[in-house]
């Protein structure tokens, strides 16, 4: 018998024939798929011979219970678990790291190993700065990142760092003249900082082949500097160079970052001012791959005298003055090449004795004297 349905359910009068046959044949087969069966007849047969060998003692102890005991089965399943939580863990965190940085899967599966975002150029340098650029992260520079962690990262790559200002003539200067010694500045800069052959040590031609040999003296100091360098006579105080043997470049960029700037002469010509900052990125020549950096700064003031006027040589640019200041490179070793220091070595070979200097500071004027001293940053 059925209870009585309550006053919120429906009453059987309530529910449709067919739904109410459907439910009374399912509730009958559950109850007899529920109900004991009787042992099949064969089954009987197979329990009462198993009795009777249980009986004279012919089958084995605990047959009834399968596995030997409960403790064989669980720590069998107990050691399962174990290993699987040795292993989870280390999985586990794996599966967070890569979470938080997909890009450390090899072949980037996930398509997240984007391209640092390249660091926009400074422009163009038409003024004397305030100020030293601000600082930068502290990363380490490596072959395939050399300027990592240098503002010189956001300078313009080579010969394109030398930007000439717009000639304009100056006095009874023509502009053609004045574009003429501009010109010819910017060649002596690139033939003496930027050149492959002069950086790597080899005799720098191009760059004395714009200098005046009627000009007295300096051309033949230049030649005794590169023939017998010395403190008196040392080329790196005009030209950049690094010993072959010690040093190679890493990578084919020298950052350049500066202005130049021109009036009239005392010769009746064009006098030419130029200030720039050279970085040079290089390794050791012994196959390591440790990165450091070089940097030298130069001003030069150079003039374009009137042949009509002077005994000077025609397109040929007569030095004034030239100033140097060299950030990283070992002091008092005057064998003409410039000496990078790496982080690895850890001793400095000559204990500084000048002031700590910014190499990076362009709006400080350069000082009189040469002393060894440290720089903040390379």
């Amino acid at each position: 018998m059925s209870e009585k349905p309550s006053d919120d359910q429906p009453s059987a009068s309530e529910i449709p024939d067919d739904v109410w046959e459907q439910f009374t044949r399912d509730t009958e087969r559950d109850i007899r798929g529920s109900a004991p069966k009787e042992p099949s007849a064969r089954a009987r047969m197979v329990t009462e011979r198993l009795r009777r060998q249980e009986e004279r003692g012919e089958l084995p102890p605990g047959w009834r219970t399968g596995p030997t005991s409960w403790q064989e089965r669980n720590g069998r399943a107990g050691r399962r678990r174990k290993l699987w939580a040795v292993l989870g863990v280390p999985v586990a965190v794996a599966v967070a790291v890569v979470a938080l940085k997909p890009s450390l899967l090899p072949g980037d599966p996930f398509g997240t190993d984007e391209p640092r975002a390249a660091a926009s150029p400074l422009p163009v340098e038409t003024a004397a700065p305030t100020a030293p650029p601000a600082a930068s992260d502290p990363e380490t520079p490596t072959l395939d990142e050399p300027f990592a962690g240098s503002p010189a990262l956001r300078w313009a790559d080579g010969e394109a760092g030398i930007v000439l200002p717009e000639a304009k003539a100056v006095g009874p200067v023509s502009k053609d003249r004045v574009e003429q010694a501009l010109k010819l500045t910017k060649k002596l800069l690139v033939a003496a900082n930027l050149d492959p052959e002069t950086v790597r040590g080899e005799r720098p031609e191009a760059a004395l082949s714009v200098l005046d040999p009627k000009q007295p003296k300096l051309l033949d100091d230049l030649n005794t500097a590169l023939r017998s360098p010395s403190a008196e006579h040392d080329p790196v105080t005009m030209f950049s160079r690094f010993d072959p043997v010690e040093i190679r470049p890493a990578g084919d960029v020298i950052k350049t970052r500066g202005r130049m700037t021109f009036e009239r002469g005392s010769h009746a010509g064009v006098a030419v001012r130029a200030d720039y900052t050279f970085v040079y990125p290089v390794m050791r020549a012994d196959g390591s791959t440790e990165v450091t950096r070089t940097i030298v700064r130069r001003v030069l003031d150079v003039e374009l005298a009137d042949p009509a006027r002077y005994r000077v040589t025609p397109g040929r640019l007569t030095v004034r003055t030239y100033d140097e200041e060299i950030g990283n490179s070992t002091c008092d070793v005057h064998d003409g090449y410039l000496h990078p220091e790496f982080p690895s070595s850890g001793d400095k070979s000559t204990d500084p004795t000048g002031p700590t200097t910014d190499p990076y500071d362009r709006s400080r004027s350069l000082d009189d004297g040469h002393a060894c001293g440290t720089v903040t940053r390379t």
